[in-house]
């Protein structure tokens, strides 16, 4: 029997490879995707939509704080297991069926099982039952399989059972002490989220120095500070080089530092690693394990014949849903545009897919603690490290009449990397409450390149948080 044949084969079906799937199908070829989990991936199940479905109801209660008359109102415990029942229903009760409807709506095929290359253009899909289908495409073979937890080799530490972001984001009850190793976002934000939620002794163990460390030093320590007013420890510098969990459960850390940490469990937030492990890249002379280097078109480069992609974090070159989503759309399009013949780069006929640049240096995140952290292009450090002539202007959010407004004795900074050589604005860094509602306008400034001249003639209106851009500017000198 001969194996079934698609246009475009794509593994994994999280919000990158849907996206990816969808482009392709929108520009008129067929499509299977392969999931061997649920539809929608790790973002809708375990990690975006389940943690900011939790941090949500906590930083709604802080703002209500944070402003007289509502305050007073604001008398009662917080009420946990409406947290937890609104995050259940955000993750959709862990049931796919929603998303399935999608991928039917949007002419997709969906084939559950382990997908793994098989060669050129073929990938084996292991179902349940240990049944095999070999699947061929004719066009384009797609991986976006995403990444796990990285586990240090610590001794003990996979042994002790520890949370990855997973458990975390699904846990039905606060542990009364938790322990995270990690300090980075997932680290600081189920820190901020679980120590509001119940756990009583949350310590937060970092190998840097600070926080956030890939972060403006500002941000960090600002960030440190919410979290100590919180009631987490944070210690830094150190790390644990030995775990154990004893017949009762608990767990040991035992520190660098020579400190013992005691927890009911400890999170492991240290870093990502690629779902490669078991794609069968050796059939096509990858090594199992690695990260996917790819062109902008997100083709794999060490393939030959360009048919195998791979977008999201697989490729290693922006490890968020947004960035993911972003080069589906650029994979999508450019397996389409070349598999229809409408245009090859320096063809005769116009290039159709944009081909991807953000994710060198224009990505936006934002930690969704309290007070939040948004941060798009360069820090300053990062700046002067690509030989930028560099000005730096800092400003005091709460200084701007509506952040005033937004909350009693608001505290924020917004920091502003200008490239004086071009005067184009390259690297925002934003502290405060509600400040990722204000990143998107500074994603457009870095990756427009606008001129810092035109830039002042778009007016913010008043009073809202977006006055910001006006002092900014004025503090610059225009």
């Amino acid at each position: 029997m001969p194996a079934p044949q698609y246009d475009v084969v794509v593994i994994g079906a999280g919000p990158t490879g849907e996206n990816l799937a969808h482009r392709a199908a929108r520009g008129g070829l067929s499509v299977v995707v392969v999931e061997r989990e649920l539809v929608g991936g790790e973002c809708s199940f375990w990690a975006c939509m389940p943690s900011k479905a939790l941090l949500r109801p906590l930083q709604v209660l802080a703002e209500a704080r944070a402003v007289a008359g509502a305050r007073a109102s604001c008398t009662g415990p917080l009420d946990v297991p409406a947290v937890l029942a609104r995050r259940d229903r955000f993750a959709a009760q862990w049931d796919d069926a929603s998303q399935v409807k999608w991928l039917e709506k949007n002419g997709i095929a969906l084939l559950r099982g382990h997908g793994r290359l098989a060669g050129e253009r073929r990938v084996t899909v292991t179902g349940e039952g240990g049944t095999t289908v070999e699947l061929t495409a004719r066009r384009a073979v797609a991986v976006c399989t995403g990444s796990r937890a990285a586990i240090p080799p610590t001794p003990g530490l996979a042994a002790a059972r520890p949370w990855t972001s997973r458990e975390a984001t699904s846990a039905k009850r606060a542990p009364r002490r938790l322990a995270i190793l990690g300090g980075g976002v997932v680290a600081c934000e189920m820190a901020t989220a679980w120590r509001q939620l119940g756990t009583e002794e949350l310590t937060i163990i970092q190998r840097a120095q600070r926080l956030i460390p890939g972060y403006e030093s500002f941000a960090s320590e600002m960030l440190r500070d919410a979290l100590e007013r919180l009631g987490v420890r944070v210690v830094t510098g150190t790390t644990a080089e030995r775990v154990e969990r004893d017949a009762a459960g608990a767990v040991r850390l035992f520190l660098a530092s020579g400190e013992t940490i005691t927890a009911d469990e400890v999170l492991v937030a240290t870093g990502r690693a690629p779902r490669t492990e078991d794609l069968g890249l050796e059939t096509v002379g990858l090594t199992p394990g690695s990260w996917l280097e790819v062109d902008d078109d997100m083709r794999v480069t060490s393939v030959a014949g360009g048919w195998l992609y791979a977008a999201g974090d697989v490729n290693h070159r922006a490890l968020l849903t947004h960035m993911g989503k972003y080069q589906a759309r650029v994979g999508g399009d450019a397996i389409a545009a070349r598999a229809t013949g409408r245009a090859e780069p320096g063809g005769p006929a116009p290039w159709t897919p944009h081909a991807a640049s953000a994710d060198h240096g224009a990505v936006p995140q934002v930690i969704f603690t309290e007070p939040e952290v948004a941060a798009v292009g360069l820090t300053e450090e990062q700046a002067r490290a690509r030989g930028m002539r560099v000005r730096v202007v800092d400003y005091e959010i709460g200084q701007v009449a509506g952040a005033a407004l937004y909350g009693d004795d608001y505290a924020g900074r917004a920091r502003m990397v200008v490239d004086e050589a071009r005067g184009v604005i390259v690297g925002m860094t934003l502290v405060g409450s509600g400040v990722g509602e204000l990143l998107h306008a500074a994603t457009i400034a870095v990756v427009g390149e606008v001129p810092l001249g035109r830039l002042w003639h778009a007016v913010p209106a008043y009073p809202t948080m977006s006055e910001l851009w006006l002092r900014l500017l004025e503090a610059f000198g225009l």
